[in-house]
């Protein structure tokens, strides 16, 4: 009897368990074909492992608070319960996202876009992770939980190559690609979490479901920009899956955006490149300048419809310092751009970003420079007219 529909015995699920943990071939062969839906699947093997991580990691943080080098903060019955049902919830949309993720790229990887198998390979593949998430019920062993991400990855690799076909020689490409998108989407999602966690829940609101939301200390999340940010990046993904994503920018035209002289720096030279990854294009251009013995490099790199993501970091409003011995860092949005910069003042050594149009990323290095230098070179590049190419191939 299979175990992914509803009425299965709980001692087919630890079966399934114990087969993914110990033989993982021969357990992806039997899942290959069983007759399974998204649904059963998520009712029968995903909902319960899910919990396990959720509801330990909620009992852990209840009896031992958290903390450190002496000093131990225990949260509120409140918090522990919203940021533990938050968590499960988001785990369950990670499942549901990495199916279609799975699915969306296997053409690029030799592999066929069927959706159950997908599914399968999305609600298995973790199985490693969510038993080993028990550890967190202490949370001092938290970190052993990577362990189980790792056996998780391993599991992932085998279930792509044995159910989506992707061939031997192409399937470490397409776990590798499947894992950084999951891995953004998952720090989006963290974003998400830390923001309501840190908000409504610390102050005894609950925020609502529109307008921004606060993070104590650290800026907001715009509730309707995050929306729409989030609706770009999957019409984004749609356009690439279909083969109709945006062509990268010409490596000429980016780099004639490269001014000859920036405050008093020379341009001494120029390279520029162009490439592609599952459907992703994209082109740069690069320019060395030198002034004495200073030097600094002021590179134009069109991200294509990666940038979409980019959008996604623009609905929080978050503003993050990091101030060190000699330096600090700094990440930000300024007037809806997305920039960061990082500065190591006994070196004078830094850079300085900035994201354009949801496209263009503009971003100056350098060393023996000071930051208004490194800023003065990023704003010589004339950012109407990347926004103007951004919005013409939208």
């Amino acid at each position: 009897m299979s175990i992914i529909e509803p009425g299965s015995a709980s001692a087919g699920l630890i079966a399934r368990v114990r087969g993914l943990l110990t033989r993982p071939d021969e357990t992806w062969e039997v899942i290959a074909d069983e007759p399974a839906t998204e649904g059963g699947l998520f009712r029968s093997y995903v909902i319960p492992l899910v919990a396990i991580p959720a509801v330990a990691s909620s009992v852990g943080l209840a009896v031992f608070g958290v903390g450190g080098f002496g000093v131990s903060f225990r949260p509120s019955p409140l918090w522990v319960a919203v940021s533990g049902v938050l968590g499960f919830a988001l785990s369950l949309l990670m499942v549901w996202l990495s199916a279609r993720v799975i699915r969306a790229l296997a053409p690029n990887f030799g592999g066929a876009a069927d959706p159950v198998r997908a599914a399968k390979v999305a609600a298995y593949s973790p199985t490693a992770y969510w038993v080993l998430g028990i550890v967190t019920l202490f949370p001092m062993l938290a970190v052993l939980a990577l362990l189980g991400a790792i056996w998780s990855l391993f599991l992932l690799h085998k279930g792509l190559g044995r159910l989506m076909g992707a061939p031997p020689e192409r399937a470490l490409a397409y776990t590798a690609a499947v894992a950084v998108v999951m891995f953004i989407l998952g720090l989006l999602a963290g974003g998400v979490a830390g923001a309501v966690t840190s908000t409504g829940v610390m102050s005894g609101a609950v925020p609502g479901v529109g307008g921004k939301v606060e993070i104590a200390g650290q800026g907001s999340v715009d509730l309707g920009e995050l929306q729409s940010a989030a609706e770009k990046a999957a019409a984004a993904a749609r356009a690439v899956q279909s083969g109709e994503g945006p062509p990268p920018t010409s490596t000429e035209a980016l780099q004639a955006m490269l001014p000859a002289v920036v405050g008093g720096f020379t341009r001494e030279s120029v390279k520029t490149g162009s490439g592609g990854v599952a459907g992703f294009e994209g082109s740069q251009a690069e320019g060395v300048y030198t002034r004495g013995a200073a030097r600094l490099t002021l590179s134009v790199t069109d991200v294509g419809a990666a940038g979409a993501l980019a959008g996604l970091a623009g609905a929080f409003d978050a503003r993050k310092t990091e101030e060190t011995a000699t330096g600090y860092e700094k990440v930000g949005v300024i007037e809806g751009r997305l920039t960061q910069e990082t500065y190591d003042r006994a070196a004078r050594r830094g850079e300085y970003g900035v994201m354009i149009g949801e496209r263009f990323m503009v971003q100056a290095e350098g060393d023996g420079v000071g930051m208004d230098e490194l800023k003065a070179a990023v704003g010589a590049v004339d950012a109407r007219k990347l926004e103007a190419i951004a919005e013409a191939e939208r």
